[in-house]
């Protein structure tokens, strides 16, 4: 009988043994599962996203002149290319090394010292990096010279966006820690690249021919663009790669919210250029192609910042507002700031990431995540003071340090080039 308990009490360890170990080794096969899953989605995510840029040179090149061509895809391939080695030697480095104060990375410049994962990041990065740099280059078309262009794009991919970017992103920022919700980048990309183009339109000046006085009045003469057809196609590029910004900022291919983040993106989009078309209908008697493609984008910008805390109805009005805000953004800048935005680029970016950001404050659902609530949902003030502070702080150092760099830039090598 003793040896019967012996043998039975020998038999139950061995399972438990056995059950405890099969579990561990479920733990980690499933743990190594997710880690590749991650590491499949970033860098998928990430390829949408450097797609992008083929988007935005379809679009610069379409509503601009025939005779620009070369020069705006040569800033946008080479936008990218400086702003990467730019990014890797120092921008990574600031945006995500080691904090002081919550203002700027210290360390890991060069990416030294980094593993697997700190590469996926890097990657990742580094697109959202190229696209606030290369946002400046449709608001600076047909008249920027080509030297002064690369010398900007250093500069914004190794330290201006860097900077703001940490405030926000890197999980120690000072911005952050305050509670500040940008998921995807409609303030820590697209307003950095709107700010910085606006800064850059002012120092450089119109194109020749813009504006011309008629009795004793400046007004805003139309450039049109050579082919409509290919800014069109960019526009949908840029709608594909937006799926890899918004949704791959989920950072985790196993998330369940990426489908909820798709949706919200499409419907903001969707309604976006529905808003713009009939803006435009209303206000020039016919619906304007260019303002409605920019309407698309409008949206997109618009629900970058809450795309993974708003609603689908939410995600509806974000984009209706983003569609009409920049139409009457593109008409204020052109014909009462005078300021010559072939693109449209500022208002797109810079305004309707401002609107972004601020909606996130504002329709923010309860069951979002964050530790705070929209104003519609019962939240208070209290989520969009911060966003409001966000927007301020961020573009106030962006145009400061931009309008610096390009005034630099001008009384240096030259900004402005005849074309």
């Amino acid at each position: 009988m003793k040896i019967k308990r012996i043998l039975i009490l020998a038999a139950a360890g061995f399972l438990l043994t056995g059950t405890a170990l099969f579990a561990d080794e479920t733990a980690d096969t499933l743990a190594l599962y997710s880690d590749a899953f991650d590491m499949i989605w970033l860098v998928l995510a990430a390829a949408l996203v450097f797609f992008m840029q083929a988007g935005f040179a379809m679009v610069e090149t379409g509503l601009t002149r025939a005779k620009n061509a070369g020069n705006i895809i040569m800033k946008n391939l080479m936008d990218f290319a400086v702003g990467a080695v730019a990014f890797f030697a120092v921008g990574w480095a600031l945006m995500y090394g080691s904090t002081a104060g919550g203002f700027i990375g210290t360390d890991q410049f060069f990416i030294i010292g980094a593993d697997s994962s700190v590469f996926r990041d890097w990657i990742f990065q580094v697109v959202f990096a190229a696209t606030a740099a290369t946002i400046v280059s449709g608001a600076m078309a047909e008249r920027t010279k080509f030297t002064s262009y690369l010398l900007y794009s250093v500069v914004i991919s190794a330290v201006i966006y860097p900077i703001s970017g940490h405030w926000i992103w890197s999980g120690v920022g000072w911005l952050g820690n305050l509670g500040f919700h940008d998921f995807a980048g409609s303030t820590v990309v697209h307003s950095v690249g709107g700010w910085a183009a606006l800064a850059g339109a002012i120092v450089l000046g119109p194109r020749m021919g813009k504006y011309v006085e008629v009795n004793g009045k400046k007004i805003s003469k139309a450039i049109p663009g050579h082919n409509m057809p290919l800014a069109a196609l960019g526009v949908f590029i840029l709608w594909f790669g937006w799926y890899g910004f918004n949704c791959g900022s989920t950072l985790s291919g196993t998330d369940l919210g990426i489908a909820s983040v798709a949706v919200t993106t499409t419907l903001a989009a969707s309604t976006g250029a529905i808003a713009a078309m009939i803006t435009s209908w209303i206000q020039f008697g016919k619906p304007d192609p260019s303002m409605s493609l920019n309407g698309a984008l409008a949206g997109l910008v618009g629900i970058t910042a809450g795309c993974g805390v708003v609603s689908p109805v939410g995600a509806l009005i974000i984009g209706v507002v983003a569609g009409v805000l920049v139409i009457l953004s593109v008409e204020f800048i052109d014909k009462v700031l005078k300021i010559d935005d072939p693109v449209g680029a500022v208002s797109v970016h810079g305004v309707c990431g401002v609107w972004g950001t601020l909606a996130v404050g504002l329709f923010a659902i309860p069951e979002n995540g964050m530790a705070g609530t929209g104003l519609f949902y019962g939240g208070g003030f209290a989520q969009l003071g911060v966003q409001a502070l966000g927007v301020v702080s961020v573009f106030a150092w962006v145009f400061i340090t931009a309008m610096v760099l390009f005034l630099i830039i001008k009384k240096t090598v030259g900004l402005f080039c005849k074309r």
